[in-house]
């Protein structure tokens, strides 16, 4: 039996497709201990891992850098995950030699955790919670001015930071071999090859495992009438201008709808509804999915998989590069319609084309076969087990 150290950035995204993972590791004998942040505390001992707290070493900011955080800016994540790093690197040495791990599974982007495995010769193996880029299926990302902007004039920042990992010891040659994807890492991806962008250029170092979920539902869109769900995931959701698009859009239809925006929005700023819409801070979103007919998505990579999973499809409004990508491959393989009107008429007309045209639903019927046919969490955990793997 194996001891497996777990990191993840404080990101629901991130650390909920690791949790079936860990747990059936834990069912398999082996020894997880889980580093990460307080809110995932019940979770990760929910699942028999050892929690971790982490909390102490997350720096406070000012009102600029909350800012960037919330904006998803990539220059100031990567500064944020540097000096997380810098201010663990104590702690992490005194637990790698005490716990001794036989390998790391890291989050793809959980500076932390990469670089203290290299740091301490360590296997690791990378969770990758959206598709597995490198320069083929990065062409898939479309930065929009102000993210090209906020990568372009960040590198001196980025630079500096760099340079500080280097004097503590962390082999660091860019903050792209700290994201990107490469051919000689073990890593996990949760979606299936034929899901996954130029899949055919990633080596036999990955293992497309499929959504990693605890659900065993599935899809029953027997009902009445149809069901619209709306989400723009837990980061970027303080939007009443697009929830007051949709209702507007769909107030007058006889469909449901179920909208969940988070808790970062008094719910009163909607006004009063009809009782065929309902607004909520948080659903049992595998729950709702496995019955909508029409998901309107903010294109997170998790969303998507368990809309997919679910045979829901989808009417899809990316925020972000790497949202983009994850949009541009579902309307790709049929499943989902880009948003490019998000007026109360263009959503209106999304909407009803997803319903009448049976081909959308059809193509996520396809692809929750697929991803219901990948190894899933024991697949995972048995390439954990045997990391690392070596190139013949």
């Amino acid at each position: 039996m194996k001891k497996i150290a777990f990191f993840s950035i404080p990101a629901h995204g991130h650390t909920n497709p690791m949790l079936p993972v860990a747990k059936e590791l834990v069912q398999r004998g082996n020894t997880v201990r889980f580093y990460s942040f307080g809110e995932f505390e019940e979770k990760i001992r929910a699942v028999g891992a050892v929690f971790i707290n982490c909390d102490s070493f997350l720096p406070e900011l000012n009102r600029k850098e909350e800012a960037g955080l919330k904006n998803v800016s990539t220059t100031e994540m990567t500064i944020q995950d540097i000096r997380i790093t810098l201010g663990m690197d104590e702690f992490l040495n005194q637990e790698f030699a005490s716990f001794q791990p036989d390998v790391v599974y890291t989050d793809s982007v959980c500076f932390w955790g990469k670089l203290s495995a290299w740091k301490h010769h360590v296997p690791m193996v990378v969770s990758t919670s959206t598709f597995a880029f490198n320069r083929m299926s990065s062409q898939y990302m479309k930065h929009s001015p102000k993210e090209m902007a906020d990568i372009i004039f960040g590198l001196p920042r980025i630079s500096r930071e760099l340079k500080k990992l280097r004097s503590y010891g962390y082999p660091v040659k860019s903050a792209l071999s700290l994201v990107q994807s490469d051919n000689a890492t073990d890593s996990v991806v949760y979606t299936s090859r034929k899901f996954q962008p130029y899949a055919e250029s990633f080596s036999d170092h990955y293992i497309f495992v499929g959504p990693s979920l605890f659900s065993t539902l599935l899809p029953d869109k027997k009902k009445d009438r149809p069901l619209v769900y709306i989400s723009l995931g837990t980061v970027i959701n303080d939007r009443p201008d697009f929830y007051r698009k949709c209702i507007d859009a769909l107030k007058d239809r006889n469909i449901d709808i179920i909208i969940s925006c988070g808790n970062g929005m008094d719910q009163r700023v909607l006004g009063k509804l009809p009782d065929h819409i309902k607004v909520f801070p948080y659903v049992d979103q595998l729950t709702v999915l496995s019955k909508a007919d029409v998901f309107i998505t903010h294109c997170g990579m998790n969303s998507v998989s368990e809309s997919l999973y679910m045979a829901a499809p989808m009417i899809l409004y990316p925020q972000t590069g790497e949202q983009y990508a994850v949009a541009k491959r579902t309307a790709e393989i049929g499943a989902g319609l880009l948003l490019g009107d998000d007026s109360s008429g263009g959503i209106r007309k999304a909407v009803e084309e997803v319903l009448n045209d049976s081909a959308y639903a059809d193509a996520a019927a396809a692809c929750s076969s697929d991803f219901r046919s990948c190894p899933g969490t024991a697949g995972a955990a048995e390439f954990i087990e045997n990391a690392p793997h070596l190139t013949e």
